[in-house]
């Protein structure tokens, strides 16, 4: 597991414990920075789908989701609880679809709609990744948008 702080690949469990929302719980130490962090495992169901934007298609990998939500609320008043339940209620969301195959193109419009509700600065973080903004326009032009709603 990777340190969201250091990025550091080497941690120990602290705790460990089933969790009522997830399947278990862990808390971490990392062995080079020292600082905690909580961990959630689950069982991914092995049918859902991603069709990729190039066309290829992958197995569901609610990780992928988790890593970009932590990385756009970095330094903001998002816990990883409140991460993990928005990847849970995604997740459930993409399986009561029960497509069996979803456009990753879908889950980004998901994810940036929850984002704007929660917190902006994370939205526009994820939206410039997400929407491949190239240059300062983009980000104005995001900004003028957000401010007008």
């Amino acid at each position: 597991m990777k340190c969201p702080y250091c990025q550091n690949f080497e941690s120990k469990v602290i705790d460990s414990r089933e969790s009522s929302d997830f399947n278990i719980r862990r808390r971490r130490e990392c062995l080079s920075c020292g600082e905690r962090f909580t961990t959630y495992e689950t069982f991914s169901d092995a049918g859902l789908k991603i069709i990729k934007r190039n066309g290829s298609v992958e197995p569901f990998n609610r990780d992928k989701i988790m890593r970009g939500l932590v990385l756009a609320c970095k330094k903001r008043p998002i816990t990883l609880e409140m991460i993990g339940k928005i990847v849970d209620n995604i997740e459930q969301q993409l399986k009561d679809l029960d497509k069996g195959a979803v456009e990753s193109a879908e889950i980004g419009d998901i994810l940036l709609k929850r984002l704007k509700s929660l917190d902006k600065i994370a939205y526009l973080r994820f939206a410039s990744v997400y929407k491949e903004f190239s240059n300062l326009k983009d980000f104005q032009r995001e900004v003028k948008a957000l401010s007008s709603k």
